[in-house]
């Protein structure tokens, strides 16, 4: 029997995601070990499961249509649990969140990978990152998660501090 794309088996191992935030709210989510997509909706938290892959994409550094362009892979983690929940950032925003182990990693420039990747081949493919959410295919993971992966000596800058 068949599984629809948005429901995993676990035969078919950990599936790959894509999220769209800026620079600066994917720091605050590294620093607090959680993911949090799409202006807080639930739906694309709901679609992942434990052991699924996250990789952040940051069109800016903050957001915003005027804030300045970054263009880079900004995060990568593991989606920790199951658990999708509500947190209350006060003043009436609550947002849906999940918890994720984040990786070391340095930020990729798009650039850098871009002609390699199957997500940029095909048409469109710049709308989708409007969505803020979409699946990518093993490949793609694998050539952004091996190009951002650090080792414990590189010297990168912890965003948390």
């Amino acid at each position: 029997m068949e599984n629809s794309v948005n429901e995993p088996s676990e035969k078919l191992g950990p599936r790959y995601w894509l999220g769209v935030v800026s620079r600066a709210h994917v720091e605050l989510g590294v620093c607090g070990g959680f993911a949090q997509l799409c202006h807080g909706r639930a739906q694309p938290l709901e679609r992942m499961r434990a052991g699924d892959w996250l990789i952040y994409y940051s069109p800016r550094t903050e957001m915003g249509a005027g804030a300045p362009l970054l263009q880079a892979f900004t995060a990568v983690g593991r989606i920790a649990d199951e658990r999708v929940y509500r947190f209350d950032m006060g003043d009436g925003w609550v947002p849906s969140r999940r918890d994720v182990a984040y990786e070391t990693v340095r930020p990729l420039p798009l650039g850098e990978v871009k002609s390699r990747l199957h997500f940029t081949a095909k048409a469109g493919w710049a709308m989708q990152l409007r969505r803020g959410h979409l699946e990518l295919d093993a490949h793609d993971f694998e050539l952004i998660a091996g190009a951002m992966r650090v080792t414990p000596s590189a010297g990168i800058a912890d965003p948390c501090r």
